[in-house]
């Protein structure tokens, strides 16, 4: 199958791939070497056909995604990859495509900014059965990642992304809407979420923040294209290269992600769900990427005397903990404190809207009690002035992976007689 990797009605460079995986096998010319993918290159000279691949894999829905397989069996397809070339590779997350060979396809017709797009992908993958032989592949859920189950779905004219929580407690699509909550009374630039129940199922629903004229570059992309020294660490590298980029807000940006995530405990703010955002057209880098996907946060797989216990809660991106991911944050001034108080009863107001089989009322009040905790340490570290920047190498995180939730952990849940102290540093 031989196509033309297009940028918008740019070419870029002409591909090969495989039938039977999907994968490319052979990069023939190369037309435009200014705007193949961030990170596909491993110099100024030629595209890396294994960097390419790895960003095409990326593209496609990972296998461990909840119910994918059933989902493949109903749509013929033997593994996500070979869905990509159905839709031409479009995503609602960038301006990339494939255009087969000799087309005369236009990106005007094909977008899914700009055109209508089908549900089917979205409805099988969501466990409702559809009529194989009536299938429409034309869709953006072909290109989607994580391993949660979503789906794009026109919404008032605007393309929302829905996604499911995990078990045992589906209280991510929750956790969302309370991260937007707090972000909002700390005026922190971020994607705003709602919930709603389908099926009687709770998902998340959030605007693309993508335009026709823009795109996502995720940290991993940046830190793929820039290699890192030996001597740098993770966030220092990745400070440098936005700050090379022209972004000069980004240790802001990186001080305001940092302590959101740990007054959530956010366990999954991996090297992909952060970024910067680009112009698609000029390549002009536009800015740092508002917040989004905090879901998987405030204790979501653990029993609610769990929720709690610092060993198992994981750090990411930077450090392996958070107190050591705390030192890179170089001021605590641009918090409003005073605006985050009281917001107890917007929390529950929140959380009461969650299946009570699920979210009782004693794990409601221990992840409001848990986010108080959080703030109240964070704060009492802006009042002591004293506050040690320290950017530790040796406690940089080892495998920065996203969560894979085809399970949870069975440690999770496992109750902790020992009494435990939230934040308590030994």
């Amino acid at each position: 199958m031989n196509y033309t990797l297009m940028h918008k009605n740019i070419k870029v460079a002409d591909l090969s791939l495989d039938e039977e995986t999907g994968s490319i096998v052979k990069i023939g010319e190369i037309y435009n070497f200014a705007h193949l993918p961030i990170g596909t290159t491993k110099d100024d000279l030629s595209a890396d056909r294994a960097l390419l691949n790895k960003w095409w894999t990326d593209r496609s829905i990972p296998a461990s995604r909840s119910g994918v397989r059933d989902a493949l069996e109903i749509l013929r397809v033997s593994t996500p990859k070979l869905l990509l070339a159905k839709c031409y590779g479009l995503s609602l997350s960038d301006q990339y495509w494939v255009k087969p060979i000799n087309s005369d396809l236009e990106w005007e017709l094909v977008n899914f900014f700009d055109n209508d797009f089908s549900e089917d992908v979205g409805d099988i993958l969501f466990g409702k059965a559809k009529d194989s032989e009536n299938i429409s592949l034309n869709s953006p859920d072909n290109t989607s990642d994580g391993c949660l189950k979503k789906r794009w779905k026109i919404i008032n004219q605007k393309r929302c992304l829905l996604k499911a929580g995990s078990l045992p407690y589906e209280q991510q699509p929750f956790n969302e809407v309370i991260a937007s909550l707090i972000m909002d009374k700390l005026n922190i630039d971020h994607v705003s979420y709602s919930v709603v129940v389908d099926d009687e199922k709770p998902y998340s629903v959030c605007e693309d923040f993508i335009s026709r004229d823009t795109e996502l570059v995720t940290a991993w992309k940046i830190l793929q294209r820039y290699p890192k020294p030996n001597h740098l660490s993770v966030y220092q590298h990745y400070i440098d290269c936005c700050k090379s980029l022209g972004i000069e807000d980004i240790v802001d940006k990186i001080n305001q992600m940092i302590v959101v995530d740990f007054i959530i405990a956010n366990e999954d703010r991996h090297l992909n769900n952060f970024g910067l955002v680009r112009n698609a057209n000029t390549l002009e880098w536009i800015g740092v990427a508002p917040i989004f996907d905090s879901g998987s946060s405030l204790g979501y797989d653990k029993v609610t005397p769990n929720m709690d216990k610092q060993s198992l809660i994981v750090c990411k991106p930077f450090k392996k903990t958070y107190f050591e991911q705390l030192k890179l944050v170089t001021s605590f001034d641009w918090i409003d404190f005073d605006a985050l108080k009281n917001i107890d009863n917007e929390i529950l107001g929140i959380l009461n809207d969650a299946d009570e089989n699920l979210i009782d009322d004693a794990r409601k009040q221990k992840i409001i009690s848990s986010i108080n905790q959080r703030i109240e340490y964070i704060h009492n570290l802006a009042l002591e002035k004293t506050w040690q920047i320290n950017d530790d190498i040796n406690e940089d995180v080892e495998n920065d992976v996203a969560e894979d939730y085809s399970s949870f952990d069975m440690l999770s849940l496992i109750h902790i007689s020992e009494p435990t102290r939230l934040l308590s540093i030994s």
